[in-house]
Parts: structure tokens; C-alpha cells; sequence
């Protein structure tokens, strides 16, 4: 049995990792799936200022409070972020630390540093709103007209997110070395930005696989994505 720790990305929640937990746990496993703070059923807990400090916080929280160690904490998308400051906080925790399709920062990188000109975008929504959020852009959604009825009750529960965690950079001590890395690379789709790390994961031998499917793997191929996880958890012993 292995313990998971599966971060949910950007205006998500943990319930959109609900079907990949129900098949992992089937297989044995112990799945944690928490929803950080200002977004899904924690949107109400002060969404404006919300900064990528507490994220991190949510997730060692869960740790402390569960009692986990020996865990393969995974990030998606934003929660790269989010990972990669729980890692350096907690190493001894960690088993694995695994990148789905996500970004992986250096100390001292915000989103806003690895990606400008679309948190420039992002953030110019949140001044023009006047509550210092922003909702998903409608780029990063599936077509209407590709959208069957789970993906349109998916796309229903995003909530917009605080630009406090789009321009917050992540602070590491150097303890996240001690973390075996992993990365898995979403191949599914044109114009990815995440290749880059793909790249890098390549390079500084870290686990490495890729998924034919959308960005959001959790939602267009939940039983691939619990294969790739399942074999990670494997290797990972």
C-alpha cells in the first residue's frame, strides 16, 4: 500500500481528484485529496488573499494532522507550486514528489516568473474585477460544444483564485534535494508550456513518463492516470 497526497491546479478543488482517488483506493492504496484554501468548498475562507504561502501551508497541514509519512505527494498544474514548497519543508515525509503535468520551480520563482504574459493576463482580470481574483481563463476550457455532462459540471465548480498565488515565489532552503522527483508529461494536446519541464526532468534523472491526454489527466483519462501513479508508487519503494 502506498499513501498518495494528490494536489488539485489552479481554480479547482480536491473533489475533481475524486474519481482517480476511488480507483486508487480500490487498488489498496491510502489517497488524501485536499482542497487548498479559497477554492472549491474552501471558497468562502478569505478567496482575495489568499497567497501561495497558505497553499503550501493547507498541504503540510494535512501531513501534521494525518500523521503522514512515507507519502507520494503529487502536484497538477499550479500545484507544482505548491508541491515544491511542501517538499522543502517537509522532506523526511516524502517518498516521492511527482509532477503531473505541472510546473516546477526553482527558489525563488513565482508563476508570474516562469510564465509573464499569462499571469499578466490573469492579473489584469483581478484589477479590472476590484476583489484581486480571477476567474479561469476561457482558453483553458474545453470548448462548449466539446463539453459532455461531466465535463460541464467540471467546469461549473472552478472558482476564481486569488493573484496573490500567481505572483508569490516559492522560498526553498535546498532541503528539497533530498526528495526523490518524478514527472509525468501530458501529450494529449497542442501548445503545452509544460515540455520545459519535461525536458528538465529528463535531464536531472528524474522518474519520467507521459500520458496521451489533455492537461487535466485527472479528468480525461482517470483510469491512465491511476496506472501511471500506480506504477510510480512502485518504482518509487
Amino acid at each position: 500500500m502506498t499513501t498518495f497526497v494528490l494536489v488539485h491546479g489552479g481554480w479547482g478543488g480536491g473533489w475533481e481528484w475524486t474519481p482517480v482517488a476511488r480507483r486508487l483506493r480500490q487498488r489498496g492504496h491510502q489517497v488524501f485529496t485536499p482542497t487548498l484554501t479559497g477554492l472549491g468548498e474552501r471558497a468562502h475562507l478569505c478567496p482575495s488573499e489568499v497567497t501561495l504561502s497558505d497553499h503550501i501551508q493547507d498541504v503540510v497541514a494535512v501531513f501534521e494532522f494525518e500523521e503522514l509519512s512515507d507519502v507520494v505527494l503529487c502536484g497538477h498544474s499550479y500545484s507544482g507550486m505548491v508541491v515544491t514548497g511542501v517538499a522543502d519543508r517537509i522532506p523526511e515525509r516524502i517518498q516521492l514528489l511527482a509532477y503531473l503535468d505541472a510546473f516546477a520551480p526553482n527558489d525563488g520563482e513565482s508563476l508570474y516568473d516562469q510564465e509573464p504574459d499569462f499571469t499578466d493576463a490573469l492579473l489584469q482580470v483581478a484589477r479590472e474585477r476590484g476583489d484581486n481574483r480571477t476567474p479561469i481563463p476561457e482558453e483553458l476550457l474545453p470548448p462548449e460544444q466539446a463539453r459532455d455532462e461531466t465535463i460541464a459540471r467540471y467546469v461549473d465548480r472552478l472558482r476564481p483564485q486569488s493573484a496573490n498565488t500567481f505572483t508569490e515565489p516559492v522560498r526553498l532552503s535546498g532541503a528539497i534535494d533530498q526528495v526523490p522527483r518524478a514527472y509525468v508529461l501530458c501529450t494529449g494536446y497542442e501548445d503545452s508550456v509544460m515540455g520545459r519541464y519535461g525536458e528538465r526532468a529528463r535531464a536531472e534523472g528524474w522518474l519520467y513518463r507521459e500520458l496521451e491526454t489533455e492537461h487535466d489527466l485527472q479528468l480525461f483519462d482517470p483510469d491512465g492516470t491511476v496506472d501511471v501513479l500506480d506504477d510510480l508508487a512502485k518504482v518509487a519503494v
